[in-house]
């Protein structure tokens, strides 16, 4: 056997043992996010356990954790992914389109399929009726692009500093050629971004008609005090008093009353909200096994270290903020899981997860176990 054959014949065995561990590690990741043990960890998701705690990159900790979902919804994934009839990247297509109806006929159309073919018969089996709506953030070239025999026409633009108008969207039509050449548009990249200045960035963004006329009201409403604005900074204003909206809801206002009104006493001075907010950073201070805190920034709540209806106090040192996973992780250690199933049922979940007063539940004498503030 030569030197050439003997590498192939171990390439092919390491090829193999490959995808068999990849299919173990999707199974055992299943299993761990059915029974949601990130969240013992400290992480608001699957994905944040996977990019923070593994150290994957935002691209490969979405494919695996679309992986280990499809894998709890259908176990028959598994060996194809085991033997090579299925990739890690085919996956993602078919997440889009298999049900439990269709699964039988659905599943073989994925085998030997190239990450294009895949989206390929996603698309034939589920076709879209409209574009994807999402909003990226893409590459701007500081030179003038080359003419080419095909211009195709990208998204709307928004681009600050620039005009707010918005093109006409037209068919790409061909200089050179006598009949049009349609070509489509490639797909922004999302880690392709780069600034114009140290300020300046260019936001491509797929909208509805409904936003245009709305965007047109606003510029219209605005003329007297933004004569001439362009899209960024009338959304730029829209934007600045929904943010201020929501940190008086939150009571971050910046003149608090100089006296205190009374209140209820389940309620949560702003003065003490502000202060929470400002030193825990607007982010989730669960704390993790391998250091630091969750971070999160979204569905964030006040949390009360001991318990509200427990006795706790709203003050600075008695308070936190915690992630609505994470609030709801440590209300179930401290009262424990079926009343907590009840409570959720029956009252349903609020702007912040506080127990009805005068009906907390039988806990333990002692010490409560209270996590500690991160940092």
């Amino acid at each position: 056997m030569t030197i050439a054959r003997q590498s192939a014949a171990q390439l092919a065995d390491l090829f193999q043992r490959e995808r068999v561990a990849m299919a173990d590690f999707l199974l055992a990741l299943a299993e761990f996010d059915r029974h949601r043990l990130w969240l013992e960890l400290g992480y608001s998701s699957l994905f944040h356990f996977l990019h923070r705690d593994l150290g994957m990159s935002k691209g490969a900790a979405f494919y695996r954790k679309t992986a280990a979902e499809l894998v709890q919804k259908f176990p028959e994934v598994v060996e194809p992914l085991r033997d090579g009839r299925l990739c890690i990247t085919t996956v993602i297509e078919l997440a889009k389109v298999i049900t439990a109806e269709n699964r039988e006929d659905v599943l073989p159309r994925f085998f030997h399929r190239s990450k294009c073919e895949a989206k390929a018969v996603s698309a034939a089996l589920a076709p879209e009726e409209a574009p994807a709506r999402r909003q990226v953030v893409t590459r701007l070239r500081l030179e003038e692009p080359r003419p080419s025999a095909v211009q195709p026409v990208e998204p709307l633009r928004l681009v600050p500093g620039e005009s707010g108008s918005v093109a006409e969207s037209r068919p790409p039509v061909s200089v050179s050629a006598p009949w049009p050449a349609p070509a489509p548009a490639p797909a922004p990249q999302r880690d392709s971004a780069e600034p114009l200045t140290a300020e300046l960035r260019r936001l491509h963004i797929t909208v509805s008609s409904r936003f245009l006329e709305k965007l047109a009201a606003a510029t219209a409403a605005l003329s007297h005090t933004h004569p001439g604005g362009n899209a960024e900074e009338i959304l730029e204003a829209g934007l600045d008093l929904l943010l201020e909206r929501q940190a008086k809801r939150m009571g971050l206002v910046k003149q608090p009353r100089e006296k205190a009104r009374p209140s209820a006493p389940e309620h949560v001075p702003a003065r003490v909200r502000r202060a929470v907010w400002k030193r825990d950073g607007g982010r989730c201070q669960w704390p993790l096994e391998s250091g630091g805190v969750c971070g999160s920034t979204l569905r964030v709540e006040l949390d009360h270290i001991h318990p509200q209806a427990l006795g706790g106090q709203s003050t600075v040192g008695n308070m936190r903020l915690l992630c609505r996973m994470h609030n709801d992780l440590a209300a179930r250690r401290v009262f424990g899981e079926g009343w907590m199933d009840r409570f959720t049922q029956s009252a349903g979940r609020g702007s912040e997860l506080e127990l009805p007063f005068g009906a907390p539940p039988a806990v333990p004498r002692g010490p409560l176990p209270a996590l500690p503030l991160g940092t």
